[in-house]
């Protein structure tokens, strides 16, 4: 029986084997004419209100909706990242300020710095004992560096890491990972992250499991997560911390002991950035753009003007093109027409190899309620070729259509052979 189900199966694989090539061999005989009705034709089945390009060879081969404003979701986070390789340079690395008063108080003075994880604080702590330090008093922490007239537009006050606030000063993106147990038991859910006490007192309205939690939803505990994390680590290595967490900023004229540059270049950020599609980490370097162009604090206004003049002065998009106001995409006022969209995509090309390489293409996807985007490259005769696809739409269509435009473009280029 076993046998015949094998027989079975190899024999219906291979008719479907046989149909497939069947299929590929009437698209490259098809009149170009006929592929593109029957594809069009499906396109606008599955497209009820979305733009649509798709490039062949440098030229645009089909569009839809090309020059109408759409909201992007996190494909605008290719815009970002290719603002922080021209803006900020690929080899840019966070920094993290660390000063000592005569009363043995620390403060910690942080620049925005999007990946200072668990790892990178026991790095940090290793400098400073190396640097002599053996006893402190009280933490004293500083995130005057960001001045944010508001909170990240787009995010809500739920406890999904997704909606985690930013500062100039946060570990870990903001959000906690962490473990319930059946007997009400907390322990942190990352073997580099040790337990705090702030885990056992947001896990207490969660139910037994494993969760990662936004650390800014209950009253913003940004900062006290930053000092409960420090302190713990510098008792891990040794050093003896007999006072207390202080928010504040660092009092005038007193000079750092350690400036923490981070182990991570702008490159490497990136790759995360685009891998994880994290919000966080796209407005941390949304605000350091700002503050590069125009001076600290960093500010929402700022990153907003400087993304503008960005892509208006380098790109030449104005706002009819593409309006900005934050780096994610979480919110829901910024807008991008496609032909936007592929202006940037060209300019992108050289860093294309930051993209994700899913279902044959390297493509960064968007997603949030009613909108649903793919933006990226196909592989061509001469290079890469640009697509882009954003559904402003209850119904997400958007693998249907990627197939359809790879589709187009298989063809374009079998018909030109």
């Amino acid at each position: 029986m076993k046998k015949r189900a094998l027989a079975i199966s190899s024999l219906w694989k291979h008719r479907r084997v046989q149909s497939a090539i069947v299929l590929s061999l009437c698209l490259c005989l098809a009149l170009p004419g006929s592929v593109w009705a029957g594809a069009s034709q499906s396109l606008e089945n599955l497209v009820e209100n979305g733009g649509l390009i798709v490039t062949r060879n440098g030229a645009t081969i089909y569009e839809h909706n090309a020059d109408s404003q759409f909201m992007p979701a996190s494909v605008q986070k290719i815009g970002t990242a290719l603002a922080a390789i021209q803006i900020l340079g690929k080899d840019y690395r966070f920094s993290t300020h660390f000063y000592l008063s005569g009363d043995r108080d620390l403060y910690i003075r942080g620049l925005g710095d999007p990946l200072l994880v668990s790892e990178e604080v026991a790095q940090i702590v290793t400098a400073l004992k190396g640097r002599g330090l053996s006893a402190i008093r009280n933490i004293h922490l500083d995130d005057s560096g960001c001045q944010l007239e508001n909170p990240t537009d787009g995010a809500s006050n739920t406890l999904n890491p997704y909606d985690a606030q930013n500062s100039c000063l946060a570990v870990n993106f903001n959000t906690i990972s962490l473990i319930k147990g059946a007997d009400g038991s907390v322990r942190s859910g990352e073997e580099q992250t040790p337990t705090l006490p702030l885990m056992r007192e947001l896990a207490q309205g969660l139910p037994p499991g494993t969760d990662r939690i936004n650390a800014t939803a209950s009253g913003n505990q940004s900062l006290r997560y930053v000092g409960e994390l420090f302190v713990t680590m510098c008792k891990r290595q040794g050093i003896a911390v007999s006072g207390a967490i202080i928010p504040g900023p660092v009092p005038d004229g007193l000079k750092p002991v350690y400036e923490h540059t981070s182990s991570k270049s702008m490159d490497e950020v990136l790759t995360k950035l685009l891998k994880y599609s994290n919000n966080f980490i796209a407005n941390q370097i949304f605000l350091a753009i700002g503050a590069k162009q125009y001076g600290w604090p960093a500010t929402w206004d700022k990153g907003q003007r400087a993304m503008t003049a960005f892509y208006r002065n380098e790109l030449g998009l104005t706002n009819k093109d593409i309006v900005i106001r934050e780096g994610s995409g979480l919110s829901r006022q910024n807008r991008m027409t496609p032909k936007g969209m592929l202006v940037i995509l060209e300019a992108f090309k050289p860093h294309a190899g930051l993209l994700p390489f899913e279902n044959n293409c390297l493509r960064k996807s968007g997603t949030m309620t009613g909108v649903y985007g793919y933006a990226g490259y196909f592989a061509g005769e001469r290079g890469l070729d640009s697509f882009v696809l954003i559904l402003n739409q209850p119904k997400n269509t958007r693998n249907q259509v990627l197939e359809l435009l790879a589709a187009m473009h298989d063809a374009k280029g079998k018909r030109k052979n």
